[in-house]
């Protein structure tokens, strides 16, 4: 039996024993703000949220993601009307993590509390999640950067070319993937299961959102100069870099498959080409050295191959990438028994071509051979070989992955 009781105009339940814990959702919209030292700019953030809330009619709160602060924005939060949330693991996402779990929102905002988001009007977000959108992105770019909102490195270099990496990657209709005001329905990015940390959490916020096929949104904001007196949290290059690590390590068909399939129609191409003798352009000419080069290239392509395909496949067993039924029916069909096959063939060809240069080795009575004509078969020998047990391995590594995941 549960009981229902109001409570400072917020309907919560007293669920019997036994019974799960409800999360209240009389509110609309919550304000969330993660904070780590921001007495300067705190007070005022909340003003404007709680000013605009209030001029929306909207039922909402504003809490404070405390991060650890030291100096006192904990007391200015509680003074002018906040619910402070202690987050004792340190970094920018997980402040986000900690503020979003403990919202009593349907929707939740979020924006960095230093006074350059545009706080004061949360109307066009709010729209555009009541008109049924999952996530809603502020846009700088398009809303406007005043002078000196922006350091011109992340303006004309960081956000555009990430932005822009997104884009191509993971097909997102983002034009400012790094925004830091976003609105959003609490439950759907609660269900993403995000795990970062620090500042690349807003990137996975929008890539698992959209992996997932959440719909998403785009709204003008206003960028402004921050109130602080201090250097921002944010630091360009190893932040940067993990924005990106991040992008890459969701997309094994940029990090591994295409740079893979590239080095094997190269290194392939050339190996087969020089496989007949060597091949001389204008005053250029390439022979046993290049084909050893090329048989290197297109090793190394069948490896990432293989890898990417491993790892796209346990990402998707693991839920942290969705399952793609064309993959999924390409790999039902290369059973475990066909790849063994496949690569004890690869082998045993490459076996043969080390028996066959041994053998026209010895009937030039195992002397001294001339490398440019003699290398060829056993450069063929060596690529058949490790390729057919980097295939053996593959077979196995996936057939592993299937049986754990069933």
């Amino acid at each position: 039996m549960t009981a229902v009781r109001a409570e400072d105009g917020l309907l919560e339940t007293d669920p019997s024993p036994g019974e799960p814990q409800p999360t209240p959702t009389a509110y609309e919209l919550t304000v969330v703000l993660p904070c780590l030292n921001e007495a300067e700019t705190l007070a005022v953030c909340i003003r404007k949220a709680r000013a605009s809330l209030d001029r929306l009619g909207v039922a909402g709160e504003v809490v404070i993601a405390d991060n650890g602060s030291t100096d006192g924005s904990q007391q200015i939060a509680e003074a002018e009307g906040a619910r402070v949330v202690p987050v004792p693991r340190r970094g920018y996402g997980a402040a986000l993590r900690g503020g979003i779990e403990a919202a009593r929102g349907t929707y939740v905002l979020m924006a960095d509390a230093d006074d350059s988001y545009a706080l004061d009007d949360l109307g066009p977000f709010l729209d555009k999640l009541r008109g049924g959108a999952d996530l809603v992105m502020g846009n700088r770019f398009k809303g406007g950067i005043e002078p000196g909102a922006m350091p011109p490195l992340h303006k004309y270099l960081g956000n555009p070319v990430l932005s822009r990496i997104g884009r191509l990657f993971f097909r997102i209709p983002v034009g400012d993937f790094h925004c830091g005001i976003r609105a959003f329905r609490r439950d759907r990015i609660l269900a993403l299961g995000m795990q970062t940390d620090g500042m690349e959490f807003a990137s996975e916020m929008v890539v698992r959102a959209s992996l997932n096929n959440l719909r998403i949104e785009e709204v003008p904001t206003v960028l402004r100069p921050d109130g602080r007196s201090r250097p921002p949290h944010l630091r360009t290059w190893r932040d940067g870099w993990r924005h990106l690590r991040f992008l890459l390590a969701l997309s094994p068909r940029w990090l591994m498959l295409y740079p893979g399939l590239l080095l094997l129609v190269l290194g392939g191409s050339g190996l087969v080409w020089l496989s007949f003798g060597t091949l001389t352009i204008g005053e250029v000419s390439f022979s046993v050295q290049t084909m050893l080069a090329c048989a290197t290239a297109t090793v190394a392509g069948i490896q990432t191959i293989g890898l990417a395909v491993v790892a796209r496949s346990y990402a998707a067993d693991l839920k942290v990438l969705p399952v793609q039924p064309g993959l999924e029916r390409t790999l039902g069909r290369f059973t475990l028994e066909r790849g063994v096959i496949i690569g004890l063939i690869s082998t045993m060809l490459g076996i043969a071509a080390f028996i066959v240069a041994v053998v026209l080795w010895g009937s030039h009575g195992f002397g001294q051979l001339d490398p440019a004509s003699s290398m060829r078969l056993p450069i063929w020998g060596m690529v058949l070989v490790v390729s057919g047990l980097q295939v053996f391995l593959v077979s196995f590594t996936l057939s592993l992955t299937k049986i754990e995941s069933r």
